[in-house]
């Protein structure tokens, strides 16, 4: 007899129960396989698997209910976080510990733009076992976080690794292998646009990028990509109010310390406005600014030397003062500022009138000074200018009583001797003690530019100059200085001021007014040889020219001389790229021997030899008679001191 087939209802209810328990997916198919086995019916075991597999999609949606309910507390959870803003890095840490717990991933972090360096740095990891994955940077377009930030759309990769759609690079290639990360899901923090759910750019601004990622290969659904960007949404959010919250407290105290700033900028405006109207000098400014800005201060001429210094700190200037060459630096760089510079551990300020350097201004024991104190600073700099200009004004004045001295000196020095002595003694110099007379010239049409040149050069010192006859005469006491280097310093001064080239001689030094006025008229010659060798806007001395300035004294045409004596051989040289002139100049120079020639150029005489057929056959048979080889000697010199030739003997 045949068995009755196993009622089916024992395992209706048994589907019941795994729906109920979540169970895992196999055992709802195990029902099916135990009822064929206890002898079900075709009929019924067809209404079991669809039954199964009604109880499966039961399951599923249970699942995704359960999972939603989740979701929704924790955004719920994020939502009261931000109400209760308190710390943005722990509200930032909890949303990244609840997307990764949500989508169940190895890790997930949090990346932010940087504005100043143009990229997104790591802000916030869970999960994250990598030092160097911890400290990476990603530039906008690099890596799947670069590419999110720069299109503001949602990015996944079940595998990161063989992904050719993103923009690989070393470092960040090397810091995700070291994580060991394989799928990654990452989407934008975006600040007044959508979330970014949709897949598709998002309108706004974007902040930074939030990631899950796993260390094996995992592919991403679209409710994880959606739960992922409602998280970054609320860390937008959290962000933006931070963010608020912070600008309004330094809004707060930025009009505090304004209203401060102001009520002290008043008192500075008055103290110092108090110095100008009752004549103060620069003592009395140094010790007002370093009164308000609690610090030390001194005040330097354009060369650096020291002209006031007032101390409040305690400590002595010896060893703090730089060197005048620094201090001219420090200024140099706060003058292409346009406002104070720190260096060194100072601040310096540029005393300018306009784009004339006066001086400066050294601070001393603040490393820092906010924009109230650098203004009130820079502000003491133009009341320091303004004493220093009144201060020119009056030098002006006496130097023109100076210039008169001068015209005296050089027209009739043996009219009254004592008198002129006596007269520079009451101008604070004197004539019968070493001094270096100076004549300088510039073109016609700043001549009135370089007499007030030279008065700016001398103001501080104790030189006087005046006008003579197309030229400016500087008379200096003797300081060891050379001749020739103090007319290069003259020149190095007094161009910039004049803007054009001007040229100085020096003659001297002398003592006595009859030396004074032979030793202006040698600087007279000197001047004459410098202009007629074509070396405008230079300086030297008499001495320095040797028997050439006597000889071009009078203005000889130097370039006529050298081109008539040369010409052939400076033309061959120039077409053909030889050194025909060098080689002649070394052969002088070397007494005429070939040995000595062709050890002096590095070169087989044979060459030496070659050389000096080819300048017989430019120059003639007779070049090397003594006639011809006194006129060469003199155009090579010449040609060498007009600054046109190389060293060539």
């Amino acid at each position: 007899m045949q068995e009755d087939p196993a009622p089916i209802a024992p395992y209706m209810r048994r589907l019941l129960e795994l729906i109920a328990r979540d169970a895992p997916a196999e055992e709802f198919g195990a029902v099916a396989a135990q009822a064929r086995i206890n002898g079900a019916g075709a009929s019924d075991l067809s209404e079991l698997e669809a039954a199964t597999g009604t109880a499966l999609r039961v399951r599923r949606v249970l699942r995704q209910h359960r999972r939603r309910e989740t979701e929704l507390a924790a955004l719920f959870d994020t939502a009261s976080d931000l109400a209760a803003l308190r710390d943005l890095d722990a509200v930032l840490q909890s949303i990244v510990r609840r997307a990764r717990m949500l989508l169940g991933t190895d890790t997930a972090y949090l990346t932010l733009r940087d504005e100043d360096a143009g990229d997104t740095y790591m802000r916030v990891t869970d999960g994250s076992v990598s030092p160097l994955f911890q400290n990476l940077r990603l530039s906008y377009g690099d890596g799947l976080g670069g590419l999110v930030a720069q299109t503001c759309r949602p990015y996944a990769t079940p595998d990161y690794r063989t992904d050719e759609r993103f923009r690989h690079t070393g470092v960040i290639d090397e810091g995700v292998l070291d994580e060991g990360l394989v799928g990654i899901l990452g989407v934008p923090l975006l600040l007044g646009g959508g979330s970014g759910s949709s897949g598709g750019k998002q309108d706004g601004d974007v902040i930074g990028v939030l990631f899950a990622a796993d260390r094996t290969p995992r592919p991403f659904t679209p409710d994880e990509v959606a739960l992922l960007c409602s998280l970054a949404a609320h860390a937008a959010i959290a962000i933006d109010t931070a963010r608020a919250i912070t600008g309004l407290a330094q809004a707060n105290d930025v009009i505090q310390a304004h209203a401060a700033a102001m009520q002290r900028a008043e008192e500075a405006h008055d103290r110092l406005t108090d110095l100008v109207l009752r004549g103060g000098d620069l003592t009395e400014v140094a010790a007002a600014v370093a009164g308000l800005l609690d610090a030390d201060l001194t005040i330097h001429d354009p060369d650096g030397r020291p002209l006031a210094a007032v101390g409040r700190l305690g400590g002595a200037f010896e060893g703090r003062v730089p060197e005048p060459a620094v201090l001219v630096g420090h200024a140099a760089a706060s003058h292409a500022a346009a406002r104070a510079v720190f260096r060194d551990g100072r601040w310096t300020c540029a005393v300018l009138a306009g784009q004339e350097l006066l001086g400066s201004l050294v601070l001393y024991g603040r490393d820092r000074l906010d924009d109230s104190d650098r203004r009130l600073f820079e502000r003491a700099g133009v009341v320091t200018a303004l004493l220093l200009l009144l201060s020119r004004s009056v030098a002006e004045a006496e130097n023109r009583v100076r210039g008169e001295l001068i015209t005296d000196l050089l027209t009739a020095p043996g009219r009254d001797p004592g008198g002129l002595v006596v007269r520079g003694r009451r101008l604070g110099i004197d004539l019968d003690r070493p001094c270096l007379v100076l004549v300088a010239q510039a073109p016609p049409e700043v001549h009135d530019k370089l007499a007030g040149a030279a008065v700016q050069y001398l103001f501080g010192g104790h030189g006087i100059s005046a006008e003579q006859s197309g030229t400016v005469v500087l008379l200096l006491p003797h300081d060891g200085t050379l001749p020739g280097e103090a007319a290069r310093t003259a020149v190095g001064q007094l161009t910039p001021v004049v803007g054009a080239p001007v040229t100085v001689a020096a003659g001297g030094p002398a003592a006595g007014p009859r030396a004074l006025a032979d030793a202006h008229a040698e600087a007279v010659r000197c001047l004459r040889a410098l202009q007629s060798l074509g070396r405008i806007g230079d300086g030297a001395s008499a001495v320095e020219l040797g028997f050439l300035g006597v000889l071009l004294g009078n203005e000889r045409d130097v370039d006529s001389f050298v081109t008539a004596t040369l010409g052939p051989l400076l033309e061959y040289d120039a077409r053909r790229g030889t050194e025909l002139v060098r080689t002649l100049g070394a052969y002088f120079a070397c007494g005429g021997t070939l040995t000595r020639t062709k050890d002096e150029l590095h070169l087989h005489v044979n060459t030496v030899v070659q050389r000096l057929d080819r300048i017989q056959a430019l120059l003639g048979a007779d070049w090397n008679s003594p006639e011809r080889a006194l006129e060469l000697q003199l155009a090579l010199r010449l040609h060498l001191l007009s600054g046109t030739g190389e060293n060539i003997g």
